[in-house]
């Protein structure tokens, strides 16, 4: 009887294997272009359907091959609202970046609308004087965060092209301790109480003018407590924006700085994601969707690429991408010190973001990608 396989081949060397592999695959007008033209090099060409060349020679055809370009629709760019009325502040560990005044964020706001853009970030900021357990600051008829919105939202500008207020909830700005949760007597964090205390704040904010509540506090329930409040209150609409695969990450420095929000004692690692998590990354988000969020975010972006491919691979909803201050200090100070141009690198990294699944991209670099975007 036959063997049930043919004999392997005979063993060939490289040359011979690329050789016998090429060998009535590849045109001569192939072969030509590859060697220079003219007699052969004695290189054959590799075949045609290996060559990858001349699906992105051009500037179009390079755009069909990736995902596509950002536009202004998918950049939130995020804000630092303090409640000195038109005050100005430059944050040292992120220049260009500065905590406005609330009634001076609305100037600066339309002047980016008018540059295309569609979506804010807000963050409050408070004097240590006034921050107490409960956060009461966070939603208080002189929050920075409330009166900002009312402004924002009282804006023709801002409100002829329905530019999205969104509006972070959290309560680390705002808390004597600088946790994201109220504390139970012992330290911890008491996480019943802080997630009624969250949708309270949510509340407060989209009484105020917020059309997207974006809870960052990583509180178990959370979700699912603020979607209930709201729709009881008659503010089932509001969509929430989740930061539900948020990571205990180094790289949120200057934001602590720039809010004021770093934790008093211990650190954040009970609650933020251990930087290994993968599963308990992609549990974080299919809990938060499962609870009701109408978007999804992993944050940081830049270095948690793999996570937000999974989240994407289980979920259809939008998912955020973060690119958080550390990221945007790191590639200001680089480019500051000549390592790489800035404008090459920035958009280098948004595209790995949306190429990792991103449909929306928070960036403090949204002023200059609205400026490049418009070059382009």
């Amino acid at each position: 009887p036959p063997p049930p396989f043919p004999p392997p081949p005979p063993r060939r060397s490289t040359d011979e294997a690329w050789t016998h592999h090429t060998s009535g695959c590849s045109s001569p007008a192939a072969t030509s272009r590859l060697t220079g033209g003219g007699e052969s090099s004695g290189t054959s060409a590799p075949p045609v359907a290996h060559c990858l060349h001349q699906g992105y020679s051009s500037r179009t055809l390079r755009s069909w091959q990736g995902v596509a370009p950002i536009s202004p629709a998918n950049l939130v760019y995020p804000l630092f609202v303090t409640h000195e009325a038109d005050g100005c502040e430059e944050i040292p560990s992120m220049p260009g970046q500065c905590r406005y005044g609330y009634r001076r964020v609305v100037s600066e706001v339309e002047r980016l609308v008018h540059e295309g853009l569609r979506a804010v970030l807000l963050f409050g900021v408070v004097p240590q004087s006034v921050k107490d357990s409960t956060g009461s600051w966070a939603d208080c008829p002189e929050s920075p965060v409330v009166l900002a919105l009312q402004l924002l939202s009282a804006s023709a500008v801002i409100r002829s092209i329905s530019t999205l207020l969104v509006a972070d909830v959290c309560l680390c700005e705002y808390t004597d301790h600088g946790h994201c949760g109220l504390l139970n007597p012992h330290g911890r964090i008491a996480n019943t109480q802080s997630i009624q205390r969250l949708a309270e704040v949510s509340l407060a904010y989209v009484k105020a003018g917020a059309d997207v509540i974006a809870p960052s506090d990583m509180m178990d329930g959370r979700v699912a407590a603020i979607k209930q409040l709201l729709k009881s209150e008659g503010y089932e609409h509001i969509p929430v924006m989740s930061y539900s695969s948020k990571f205990a990450s180094c790289f949120y420095g200057p934001f602590r700085d720039a809010a004021g929000s770093a934790p008093g004692f211990g650190d954040r690692k009970g609650y933020q994601l251990p930087p290994g998590s993968r599963g308990l990354a992609i549990r974080a988000s299919v809990r938060d969707a499962d609870e009701g969020a109408d978007f999804l975010m992993v944050k940081p972006a830049g270095v948690y690429l793999d996570v937000i491919r999974e989240v994407r691979n289980r979920t259809t909803l939008p998912i955020a991408a973060y690119q958080v201050s550390g990221e945007y200090a790191m590639l200001y100070f680089g480019a500051q010190h000549g390592a790489f141009d800035l404008k090459t690198a920035v958009l280098e990294t948004i595209t790995s973001i949306q190429r990792a699944g991103a449909d929306i991209v928070i960036s403090y670099f949204t002023p200059q990608l609205l400026k490049w975007l418009k070059e382009q």
